[in-house]
């Protein structure tokens, strides 16, 4: 057996065992710290708290018979600037945002900020670079649900020469006005969020999310739970994250950020609240995160038309292992607002259960000749009751006017321009899916720009006995089916090595217009 290290701070530090399961263990096992017995746990990454700064422990994990030791030193730390040594009161009815504010303000480098137990009522806060917060266990950062508490991050503000410009605000892929998130960050670097807490957005239908929530109301669109907006080296440890105004976890523009055993909760039938939406990032690590909510799990972004091909950053070299996805439109999804491109991606070691889709790949026509979608992995994955384990939709007709125009649905080749996305290679390996329902997977490409390469090997899907009926992608001039086998159509490349599909009413595998089949 072994376990690495992945995370330390001055207070906690988190393992993940490695070659032991997928999200959780086989079999329970136990964490002994300097020879005492601290914790039991099944889960493949966990977190130790309760240590001492700039202090060395001995860490043992004990799993049977099987033992693994490893030395642990936790991080130097300067002062701890308590939030109620500054006013803040932690009683759920006083608004604590200025007082917490003045806490973070004051923050010196290899500090920390800390929450004691409470419930502290705030609209948004902004952090600085060097510097941690610290939630302790109890803490709950409880959002204000009216507009009028929260500030406005304008969407672009022109430079004085009139030359360049300056991008605080977005809006589902283009800059747009939005309110402050509960927590964030603008050009800050080397900042930790950590702790046992809670963070609250509170929001409901007769706030945030009254008539789907999607228009602009109060000057500025719905606040993220954490917004980073071109930040670096941001690492978010242990929180949950939940009943957020819309996304739940922002980083925008934003490198090296890592988010490691928190969870992620909003109710299912919420509206736009994503778990994530890495957008335009280079540098994103997800370990061992819970998601249940009403739309995307993971969401990777780069962009409508505008961002992308302005600023031409893509979404790349990103790793998604170890995490829990439940109840999500999709559970991990490329695009639609990809207009740079998402490339270097690998998922492993995961669940995902009863999610609408596994892997999700919403394009269309528009998106432009710098959305490419390349080197895509999915490995070690187990799927329970997903509707469609795997989707990819050249077609994806929401969220803009032109969705449902000819020139995005007509299934006729059309001339390759400065407007047609590709997607290149898709690798899906060891991947087991039962109880699926609607199709074993639906990948459409475009004719004329085909997907370059598609790779399934050792992988199994079966249904449900009682299937629900439901469309397998949102695309144009398709009907819902339940069933459904593997239906792939406009591929250059396909490899298909033991593959297998249970229960399929009619054909297993219907490959459409593939130029090769290995």
């Amino acid at each position: 057996m072994e376990f690495q290290v992945i995370f330390t701070a001055s207070r906690r530090c988190t393992i993940e065992l490695l070659h032991e399961g997928a999200y959780f263990t086989d079999q329970e096992y136990e964490i002994w710290v300097d020879g005492n017995m601290v914790m039991t746990s099944n889960k493949v990454v966990q977190t130790i708290n309760g240590l001492k700064p700039d202090t060395c422990y001995q860490v043992e994990v004990r799993m049977g018979e099987k033992r693994a030791v490893k030395e642990v030193k936790t991080c130097y730390e300067y002062v701890t600037l308590n939030v109620k040594d500054f006013g803040a009161r932690g009683d759920g009815v006083h608004d604590d945002t200025v007082c917490i504010q003045a806490a973070i303000l004051s923050c010196p480098k290899n500090s920390r900020v800390y929450l004691p137990k409470g419930v502290y009522k705030v609209s948004s806060l902004f952090l600085k670079s060097d510097m941690t917060l610290d939630f302790g266990d109890g803490a709950v950062l409880s959002a204000w649900t009216e507009r009028e508490k929260f500030p406005i991050l304008p969407g672009l503000v022109e430079s004085y020469d009139e030359t360049e410009e300056y991008n605080l605000g977005t809006w589902e892929g283009n800059p747009l006005e939005m309110f402050g998130s509960i927590l964030t960050g603008i050009h800050v670097k080397n900042v930790v969020i950590t702790g046992q807490g809670v963070m609250d957005g509170n929001a409901g239908f007769d706030n945030w999310w009254k008539n789907d929530g999607r228009e602009k109301t109060g000057g500025a669109f719905r606040p993220r739970m954490i917004f980073l907006n071109h930040c670096e080296n941001v690492t978010v440890q242990g929180l949950t994250i939940q009943n957020s105004p819309a996304w739940n976890l922002h980083p925008y523009f934003s490198n090296n950020t890592r988010w490691i055993d928190m969870k992620v909760f909003n109710p299912k039938v919420s509206p736009n609240t994503d778990g994530m939406d890495p957008e335009s990032v280079n540098g994103l690590e997800v370990v061992g995160v819970e998601f249940s909510l009403g739309d995307d799990c993971i969401a990777i972004k780069s962009g409508k038309y505008y961002m992308g091909h302005k600023y031409k950053t893509a979404s790349q070299n990103i790793e998604i292992r170890q995490c829990y996805m439940r109840h999500g439109h999709g559970s991990v999804t490329l695009g639609s607002e990809m207009a740079a491109g998402v490339k270097n991606m690998t998922v492993r070691d995961c669940i995902f259960e009863d999610t609408d889709r596994g892997l999700r790949v919403k394009t269309r026509r528009g998106r432009g000749n710098d959305a490419v979608i390349d080197n895509i992995l999915f490995e070690n994955i187990k799927m329970e009751g997903v509707l469609t384990p795997f989707v990819v939709n050249s077609y994806y007709w929401c969220c803009d006017p032109d969705g449902h125009s000819e020139y995005v649905r007509t299934k006729e080749a059309l001339p390759v321009d400065e407007r047609t996305p590709f997607v290149k290679k898709l690798t899906f390996r060891n991947i087991e899916a039962h109880n699926c329902h609607v199709a074993a997977s639906f990948i459409y490409g475009l004719p004329e720009a085909k997907i370059e390469e598609v790779i399934f090997e050792n992988v199994h899907v079966d249904f449900a006995k009682e299937p629900v009926a439901e469309y397998p992608a949102m695309m144009a001039d398709i009907e819902p089916c339940t069933r459904k086998g593997i239906y792939i159509n406009n591929v250059a490349c396909l490899t298909m090595k033991n593959v297998t599909v249970e229960g399929a009413d009619g054909e297993a595998k219907e490959i459409l217009n593939v130029d090769e089949i290995r």
